[in-house]
């Protein structure tokens, strides 16, 4: 199985080589058009558009590098600044968007470094494994075409019939050379792209603003929500209750020595109103925050939330402690999230919740085997729960090919108190 694994890394590799050096040609003649863009910018009217236009050219190439270097296992964030409002093609506001933006100059500093890196080791990671091919080739090639043994073979010439035994076995050698080197030779050049393209320290900390603004924005509007929700709720619902109550408990003051019967049954029908009121304030409160969750944990909470569910669900929970209670709230309810969209739309007949903590990360995955074809930008669902763990800088990926199996993984960083003995497993 490693085998097969390294074959088709080194194979995807090598398919990367072509698509590096592919790329790095295109370099040059970007380079070229932004120099006149450069000169033409204080053209009038021509200069405003020009530049913005070459320089978005410029950002698809460098965006495709970053791409290229995410499949060789090293991230590139994007560094470009959001652009403003009311920024118009071939107006002034995009056009200083474009030139005070530092990313555009650096993307314009890689370019040639970029081709000339990126060409030399794409096309090492390709040449070298054509080349053991070759030599694997030369000889059942001499043997179907019958051609004279001497000068046979481009950059592998072969003089007599020990040296085209030698072919393949020296052949063999360099394509597993290439096949292993290739993954490594793309990998330094997504490293040597990082250099130019990530974001500098003071663009990180302008994105990290920026998303603290937006994940800021969307807590106080989801708070803002559950706060109307809870007022509804309360309004239509144990408010109305109570209300009632009051009245009924009035009439039967009135009634009791006049009709005590009558009474007896307003008093009963308070009674269960009474009873319904606080059956509703419960359910408030479970929705607030549930008692479970405060009386066992995480742990104890999400074994209780699957217990509901019209189907079997195995939890699995790893943890040494508890996290903070603002953190835990929002594992439970992102959980319970998860859960209820797999109950409504995915169509599974078991589901799986793992719960883990590994160096200051809360780990949740929660998986079915389901349809799949889930998707967060169609559905409120999955949008909520990226919302709810985006306040706690939390991430949410999914895995949904269309034949399924859905497996949503959530990860909070935190720190956890309060110790436990041992982890926790099961099916309920």
């Amino acid at each position: 199985m490693e085998t097969r694994s390294w074959v088709r890394d080194g194979l995807l590799a090598i398919a990367g080589g072509v698509y590096a050096v592919g790329l790095a040609i295109t370099n040059l003649p970007l380079l070229v058009v932004s120099v006149v863009a450069l000169a033409l910018s204080p053209v009038p009217f021509l200069g405003l558009a020009l530049l913005p236009w070459v320089t978005d050219l410029v950002r698809m190439r460098a965006n495709l590098e970053r791409r290229l270097a995410g499949r060789a296992g090293v991230a590139i964030a994007c560094p470009y600044q959001p652009p403003p409002e009311r920024a118009l093609p071939g107006g002034w506001k995009r056009f200083r968007w474009i030139a005070t933006d530092p990313a555009t100059w650096r993307d314009l500093a890689w370019l040639v470094p970029g081709a000339i890196v990126g060409f030399c080791l794409g096309l090492l990671a390709v040449a070298i494994p054509l080349y053991g091919l070759e030599g694997i080739t030369l000889l059942p090639l001499w043997l179907y075409l019958s051609v004279d043994w001497y000068g046979y073979g481009v950059f592998w010439p072969i003089a007599n019939f020990s040296e085209a035994m030698l072919s393949m076995p020296q052949g063999v050698l360099f394509m597993a050379l290439g096949l292993g080197a290739a993954p490594w030779l793309l990998e330094v050049n997504a490293k040597f792209a990082k250099l130019f393209l990530a974001p500098t320290k003071a663009a990180d900390l302008r994105l990290r603003v920026a998303q603290l603004t937006e994940t800021r924005a969307d807590t106080v509007d989801a708070q803002a929500a559950e706060l109307r929700r809870i007022e509804r709720d309360l309004h239509d619902g144990a408010q109305a209750r109570l209300v009632s109550l009051g009245m009924t408990i009035g009439l039967a003051e009135e009634m009791i020595e006049r009709n005590p019967v009558a009474a007896r049954k307003l008093l009963a029908e308070a009674r269960e109103m009474s009873g319904a009121a606080l059956l509703e304030l419960r359910n408030l409160v479970r929705g607030i925050h549930p008692p479970v969750l405060a009386e066992r944990g995480l742990d104890g909470a999400v074994r209780a939330l699957a217990l509901s569910l019209p189907m079997p669900v195995t939890v699995e929970v790893e943890l040494p402690g508890r996290p903070q209670t603002p953190v835990e709230s929002a594992a439970y309810f992102a959980t319970a999230e998860a859960l209820a969209n797999v109950v409504r739309h995915s169509g599974a007949r078991t589901a799986a919740v793992s719960i883990r903590y590994s160096e200051g990360l809360l780990a949740i995955t929660v998986s079915d085997d389901g349809v799949g074809g889930a998707e967060p930008a169609r559905g409120t669902g999955l949008r909520g729960i990226d919302r709810r763990l985006a306040a706690f800088d939390g991430t949410m990926t999914v895995s949904s090919p269309p034949s399924g199996p859905t497996v949503v993984t959530m990860e909070l960083p935190c720190v956890l108190s309060s110790p436990k003995t041992s982890p926790s497993s099961g099916t309920v």
